[in-house]
């Protein structure tokens, strides 16, 4: 079936209140997942002594880069995780092997971006540190 012009649907440039909508959807799951997630305030603390970290060593332009990116990457799948999980327990709220296992390996990737955050992190951060208590020292 071919589709006249006429026919299309016309394209809002901006629809505001749709807009505003989206952001206050998305602003109440980050409240409701802080309050629910301790895990999520535990990265957001991380994140913050990172941020810290990278104005007390003045890293470079390239490294602010890499650690904002991770951050960015651990508290995305934090939140990914989290919808993974609220929709598993919608789904199947009776314990239940497959359950249990998209859980666990949703959490497992989670786990997995803050080891790989972690280590590039120490790779950044520790040279930095020597560097620092040896002006200090």
């Amino acid at each position: 079936m071919t589709v006249k012009s006429n026919d299309k649907k016309k394209i809002k440039v901006l629809d505001k209140k749709r807009l505003v909508d989206s952001f206050r959807y998305a602003s109440y799951g980050i409240v409701e997942a802080y309050k629910g997630e301790q895990n999520l305030r535990i990265h957001t603390v991380v994140a913050v002594l990172v941020i810290i970290c990278g104005f007390v060593f003045q890293i470079s332009y390239v490294e602010w880069l890499i650690c904002l990116v991770l951050i960015g990457l651990v508290l995305m799948s934090e939140f990914f995780n989290t919808a993974i999980e609220y929709v598993v327990d919608l789904a199947s709220p009776d314990i239940h092997p497959l359950a249990k296992l998209a859980k666990d390996t949703a959490s497992a990737g989670v786990l997995m971006m803050a080891i790989i955050s972690a280590i590039i992190g120490l790779i950044i951060f520790v040279p930095e540190g020597i560097e620092f208590l040896g002006g200090i020292l």
